[in-house]
Order: C-alpha cells, then sequence, then structure tokens
C-alpha cells in the first residue's frame, strides 16, 4: 500500500481557446509525464476535452497530443480511469479500447490504498439543476447520439463548442458559496452511508474538508490553477501545479467552511 500513488485531475477542458491560458494542456502533458514514472493510478473526473464526441472513423487532431500521451502513461503500467462530465456527451469504445482508459459514464466506486473512495464529476447534484438533469438524459440517451453522429463532424464539432461554451460560462457566473456549500453537503451525504473518500469535479473550486478520517475533496480545474489531488499512505491532499517549479500543498478547509493552514 505505502508504494501506491493515485492522482485525481479534473476539468481541463482542452480543444478551446482560452486567452492568456494557451499553454495549459502543454502544462498538463507535462505533469502527465513527470508523474507517470511514479503514479499507479490517475483518475480523470470528467471534462479533459472541452467536449467529447466520438465518431468511428475520425479524432479531433488537437486531441492528439493529449490521446498519445495518456496512451504512454498506460504502457508504463498506469491504471487509468475516466469519469465521464457533463461535457463528455459522446464516449464510445475508442478510449477504452484504443487508448486504455477504465471508462466510468457515471459514478464509480472502489477501494484503494485501504479507503472506500467514491467519484463523481458533480453535475447535476444542484437542487436548481432540474433543467440540466433533463437535459443530461436527453444528452446521454444512445439513440440521439447515433442521431447526432450523422451530423459531419465539421457541423457537429462547431455546435457541441457553442453549446459547451455556454454551459461553462453559466457555471462561471452561477457557483456562488451557496452553491459550493451544497456540494460539501453532497459529499458528506456520500461519507456518512460508509464511504471514506469523496471526490468531485466541476465546480472549478479546489478544496479538501476532512471529517475525522474521512474526508470531501474536489479537484478543482487545469485551465487557471492547475490543481490536483494526491492519494498516499491513504491520505489525501490538495495541491497546485506550478511549471518548472515545486508543487504547492493547498490550506485544506475547515468543517464549517473557512480555511485552515493544516500542512
Amino acid at each position: 500500500m505505502s508504494k501506491e500513488q493515485a492522482y485525481f485531475v479534473s476539468d481541463a477542458h482542452l480543444g478551446i481557446f482560452i486567452p492568456n491560458h494557451e499553454q495549459r494542456e502543454k502544462h498538463l502533458l507535462t505533469f502527465f509525464r513527470e508523474i507517470s514514472s511514479h503514479a499507479t493510478h490517475v483518475f480523470i473526473l470528467g471534462d479533459l476535452f472541452d467536449f467529447w464526441i466520438e465518431y468511428k472513423y475520425s479524432i479531433r487532431p488537437d486531441y492528439f497530443p493529449a490521446l498519445h500521451t495518456l496512451r504512454n502513461m498506460v504502457e508504463k503500467g498506469v491504471n487509468i480511469h475516466y469519469i465521464a462530465g457533463n461535457h463528455d456527451f459522446a464516449i464510445g469504445p475508442f478510449l477504452q479500447e484504443t487508448i486504455g482508459l477504465h471508462i466510468h459514464c457515471d459514478h464509480a466506486e472502489m477501494e484503494l490504498q485501504g479507503k472506500r473512495i467514491h467519484l463523481f464529476h458533480g453535475d447535476g447534484l444542484l437542487k436548481a439543476d432540474i433543467s440540466y438533469r433533463m437535459l443530461r438524459k436527453i444528452l446521454r440517451n444512445k439513440t440521439n447520439q447515433r442521431l447526432y453522429r450523422l451530423l459531419h463532424p465539421n457541423i457537429a464539432v462547431p455546435l457541441a463548442t457553442f453549446f459547451s461554451g455556454n454551459s461553462r460560462k453559466f457555471l462561471s457566473l452561477c457557483l456562488c458559496a451557496d452553491k459550493i456549500k451544497e456540494y460539501r453537503v453532497h459529499g458528506k451525504r456520500i461519507l456518512d452511508t460508509g464511504k471514506d473518500i469523496v471526490v468531485f469535479g466541476h465546480t472549478h473550486h479546489p478544496e479538501l474538508i476532512r471529517w475525522g478520517d474521512k474526508c470531501y475533496c474536489n479537484t478543482g480545474e487545469w485551465i487557471r490553477k492547475y490543481t490536483y489531488a494526491k492519494l498516499e499512505k491513504g491520505i489525501m491532499t490538495s495541491w497546485q501545479y506550478f511549471p518548472d517549479k515545486a508543487p504547492q500543498r493547498l490550506p485544506e478547509t475547515t468543517a464549517g467552511g473557512a480555511f485552515s493552514s493544516r500542512e
């Protein structure tokens, strides 16, 4: 157990131009290559790409570097689990059969380093997400996905980019403190069912809260701050990556919501 190291990342939204953050893919792939020498597990909690629509004979060229890096990690023996996010519209067999990822289209649960872990991207958890939960069922419907794939990629890709951009803007505008707290409540509720660790993404707000030997963690995002989490010797920690510098451990959040300087 002491030799196992697991890493958790989410929400890089590769493939979409974000001003002043054009290097985020380069830094993410460098990070992946750095940890591939010692990581036993990597968990991607959704929205690695700004959207993923899988065609049988077509893959977006600008996704090749990330896919190649992930494949190399798998060949080195890293177990990579991908938990689908709200921008992963239509995941087919390619990521699992060709790249070698373990795909989870909804919640995922497993035991690692003696800890029972619950993983979920986090979309649709808010009470106000009623309309989104209905939309999610439509987007995940296999028949609807097959119909969408009938569109030529030159049409389908720009259309999906438009809708994913609207989704991202909505989240950034509406994610207030009360909604962040709502995610914490969901995490605590799952912990109370017997889990030891709950990990979400989606909010783009990194944090880690402990209740005794249990914890709720949100991975944050890899757009501006490059945040991630790490599980080693059964202990979860939250970090920020800096290009060409040592990573910095992030402060934890108290159960009441205030920040702590615990190291």
